[in-house]
């Protein structure tokens, strides 16, 4: 191949612009043209589509966010729409393209494979809910927001002794709040991938509470309920001040952790490999700190699985 494309797709994460630069770099480095498409899928059917030099990448490695910017695009799903879209591929040169972004994303990536378009998937999402990688790009950046915002309310929930319900993203994986809530103390973690009891919660906080534990702390992923709903029943069940923090779409944003720049890094570059090696419909991921890649069909048709161990572990420690 001797043009690619880039685009970002679907929610931010933080390491997306790293991944960016190490596919232009990774590109250039081999002589292979690169050229960015703004707006997601969106941006591919209008057609803003730029060549991107050396320069159009720097300094973007430390920035949250896309420097491509991104956005939702429902339509792309219907298959006249993905023709539109390879047709303004190809009227740029265009041969291959690396997709940055989650499942829908992938989904897209997937449907132009389907038509005959060679697509790579990078993943990039904080909610780390895609399979064939143990880690997508963002994660990490977003685990250490979360988890300063939980030593921050900590110091509020101490000095008034409340029990603060803090809810995190993560659409329907509970990674965010498991990981979060096992690193920065929760007594209590909710998470999609496990059932709960009110009354089971209610009596930790109860059993704390008794043998003199002044203010808790419970970590609700927003795939489980709204965080509202979870300190009204508790409130109603322990009669204990409670209060709210929707953490929200400041879990995007941030400057990238080194882990996720390293890791966009990786992938980034990976993903252009393997459009120059003539191949296309794989997913690029990380398992044992090793490059994988797979078959981005069969990526989409698996789920993600979460760790119980380490779920299991998160309710020894809180007792």
């Amino acid at each position: 191949m001797k043009k690619i494309g880039v685009l970002t797709s679907g929610g931010d994460s933080p390491g997306m612009n790293p991944a960016i630069r190490a596919v232009v770099r990774k590109a250039i480095f081999h002589n292979v043209e690169v050229y960015g498409i703004y707006g997601g899928y969106s941006g591919l059917i209008s057609g803003k589509i730029k060549k991107l030099e050396l320069g159009s990448v720097g300094d973007i490695i430390h920035r949250g966010g896309t420097m491509l910017q991104s956005a939702r695009c429902p339509e792309f799903k219907e298959k006249e729409v993905q023709l539109k879209g390879i047709e303004q591929l190809k009227a740029h040169g265009i041969e291959g393209l690396v997709v940055i972004g989650g499942d829908g994303s992938y989904r897209g990536a997937k449907a132009l494979t389907e038509l005959g378009f060679p697509c790579v998937g990078v993943p990039g999402t904080i909610d780390n809910d895609i399979p064939g990688t143990e880690q997508t790009i963002g994660f990490d950046t977003a685990l250490n927001t979360v988890i300063d915002a939980i030593d921050k309310i900590r110091d509020t929930a101490t000095s008034h002794e409340r029990t603060f319900v803090i809810e995190v993203m993560g659409r329907d994986a509970g990674d965010i709040a498991l990981w979060a809530g096992l690193a920065g103390g929760a007594e209590t973690i909710l998470i999609p991938e496990e059932n709960y009891d009110m009354n089971e919660v209610a009596d930790r906080l109860r059993s704390g509470q008794e043998r003199g534990k002044k203010h808790s702390i419970i970590v609700v992923a927003e795939g489980v309920c709204s965080g509202y709903e979870v300190a009204r029943k508790l409130q109603e069940e322990t009669k204990m001040d409670t209060r709210v923090s929707v953490l929200g779409h400041m879990q995007r944003g941030g400057s990238p952790t080194a882990a996720d720049r390293v890791l966009a890094s990786r992938l980034g570059a990976r993903a252009v490999e393997i459009l120059i090696e003539g191949k296309g419909g794989r997913a690029v991921g990380i398992e044992k700190n090793k490059l994988v890649d797979y078959d981005i069909i069969e990526i989409l048709d698996k789920k993600h699985t979460f760790d119980l161990d380490l779920y299991n572990l998160s309710k020894e420690l809180s007792i």
